[in-house]
C-alpha cells in the first residue's frame, strides 16, 4: 500500500510549488512510469489509473505500437507548420473521415481549440449567407473549454468569473430539455452546441432520443448542431463517437483528448459544404497537424475502431455498471446515483468527495472528484477485468468509510 508522501515525491513537488501557477490542485504524487492501467510515482508506488489522464490515455501507458509509431516519426521529423503537407496529418484526416459523417477535418492542439474553430464555422457560415446569424445556444452544466469562446458557452458560472465580458450572443438552457431549447430559438440561432454526455457536469447522460430530437430542432430552424466529442468521443462510450448512440449525424464535431493517446492534439470534423466556409486564411494553427501527434492518434483510431475493440470496451461497461449498481445499493446512505455509458461512469454523492482521490491513493488507486460530489471514472479502454475490479474494491472501501463516520451515522 503506497505510503503518504515520500521523499522523491515530495522533492518534486515542492519544486513545482515554487515554479508553477497555483492554478491547479494536484494530488500530491509525481507520476513517472505506467503500464496499460496502472502508473508508478516517483518513489516506486503503484497505482490503478481510473483518470486516465482525464479521459486521454484511451490505450493505456506504454502501449507498444503508439510507442514505436511516436518513435519511428520523431526519427523522421518532429514538425513542419502549416505551410507544407506532412503525411501523418494527411494519413490520420482520412482515418477520421472514413470512420465518421465528415469529409473534411482541421486540425490544432486541443478540446478548447477543436470548440473554438466549431463557433467560428457557425459564424462565418452564415456571414457567408447573408443571414446575420450568429447566436450559439448551449447547455447548463456543461464544459467546453477554458478559452474566451469556448468558456462562455461552458454553462458553470464558476468557470467564468472574473473573465467578464465573454463572447455575445450565447445562451444556455437546461441539458436534456427539448422544450427549454425550443422555447430559445430564435432567427439569430447560428448553432446548438452540445455534449453527448456531460462530462465536467458529472458524467450525466441525457434522456433517450435527446440527440435526435435537437439534430430535428437544428434542422427544422436551419441552424448548424455542434457535437463537442471531446471526452465522448474515441471510444469512450463504447462506439467510436458518442452520436452513433442515437444514430444522428452532427454538422460538425470538436475532438481531442484520447484521439493522441497522451499527446496533445485536437481536431474539429465537419461537411464537405460547411468545410468550404473556412477556406484560405480564415482559420489556423501553427502547432495544428503535427506529425508526431497525427502519427500517434493514427495509431489510436486503428486499435479503437476495431469492432472487436469496441465489443470490448461494451462488455466491460455492463461489468462496470454492474459493480457500480450494486455500491450504490450496499452505499445507499452516501450515494445518489451512479450513471454513466462505456468505460465512463460517475458516482454522484449526497457529501462532499473531494477528500476522497487523496484517500484513494493510499489504497492503490488515482481517481478524481468532479462538481464536489461526484467521482469520476474514465480508465484505460484497455484496462482488464481484474484491474477494474481492484479498482472498485478501493471505491466500496471509501464508501464504507464514508458510511461509518459519525456524521453519517
Amino acid at each position: 500500500m503506497p505510503a503518504e508522501g515520500g521523499a522523491q515525491n515530495e522533492a518534486w513537488i515542492a519544486r513545482g510549488t515554487k515554479a508553477l501557477l497555483g492554478n491547479y490542485k494536484p494530488l500530491p504524487v509525481v507520476l513517472v512510469g505506467g503500464e496499460g492501467a496502472r502508473v508508478k510515482d516517483a518513489d516506486g508506488n503503484s497505482y490503478i489509473d481510473f483518470v486516465g489522464g482525464i479521459a486521454v490515455s484511451a490505450l493505456g501507458h506504454n502501449h507498444p505500437a503508439l510507442v514505436r509509431a511516436i518513435m519511428e516519426q520523431a526519427g523522421k521529423i518532429l514538425h513542419t507548420a502549416n505551410v507544407v503537407w506532412n503525411e501523418p496529418a494527411i494519413a490520420l484526416a482520412e482515418k477520421l473521415v472514413a470512420r465518421s459523417f465528415g469529409d473534411r477535418v482541421f486540425f490544432c492542439n486541443s478540446g478548447a481549440e477543436a470548440v473554438e474553430a466549431m463557433i467560428k464555422l457557425a459564424r462565418k457560415v452564415f456571414h457567408d449567407r447573408g443571414e446575420g446569424r450568429f447566436e450559439i445556444i448551449s447547455f447548463e452544466k456543461s464544459f467546453h473549454g477554458r478559452t474566451l469562446g469556448a468558456l462562455t458557452c461552458t454553462g458553470q458560472e464558476k468557470y467564468r468569473v472574473g473573465f467578464e465580458p465573454l463572447l455575445p450572443g450565447v445562451r444556455n438552457v437546461p441539458y436534456g430539455d427539448i422544450g427549454a431549447l425550443e422555447q430559445a430559438m430564435t432567427e439569430r440561432t447560428a448553432a446548438v452546441l452540445l455534449e453527448p454526455i456531460l462530462g465536467e457536469g458529472g458524467v450525466v447522460v441525457p434522456p433517450s432520443g435527446f440527440l435526435k430530437a435537437v439534430r430535428d430542432i437544428t434542422q427544422k430552424h436551419g441552424c448548424l448542431m455542434l457535437l463537442d466529442e471531446v471526452q465522448s468521443g474515441v471510444g469512450r462510450t463504447g462506439t467510436l463517437w458518442g452520436y452513433e448512440h442515437e444514430g444522428v449525424a452532427p454538422d460538425a464535431m470538436s475532438l481531442a483528448k484520447g484521439l493522441g493517446g497522451g499527446l496533445p492534439i485536437g481536431a474539429m470534423v465537419t461537411t464537405e459544404a460547411l468545410g468550404q466556409h473556412l477556406g484560405f486564411g480564415t482559420h489556423g494553427s501553427t502547432f495544428g497537424g503535427n506529425p508526431v501527434a497525427c502519427a500517434a492518434g493514427g495509431v489510436v483510431i486503428d486499435v479503437v475502431s476495431d469492432p472487436t475493440f469496441l465489443a470490448r470496451v461494451r462488455q466491460l461497461s455492463e461489468h462496470l455498471m454492474t459493480r457500480l449498481a450494486q455500491l450504490a445499493k450496499q452505499h445507499r446512505k452516501v450515494v445518489v446515483d451512479v450513471r454513466g455509458r462505456g468505460l465512463w461512469a460517475g458516482i454522484e454523492l449526497n457529501v462532499d468527495c473531494s477528500p476522497l482521490p487523496r484517500r484513494a491513493l493510499q489504497s492503490g488507486l488515482l481517481l478524481n472528484a468532479i462538481g464536489g460530489r461526484v467521482l469520476r471514472v474514465a480508465p484505460p479502454l484497455v484496462i482488464d477485468k481484474g484491474t477494474l475490479d481492484a479498482g472498485i474494491a478501493v471505491i466500496d472501501q471509501l464508501l464504507s468509510e464514508l458510511v461509518s463516520e459519525p456524521t453519517r451515522a
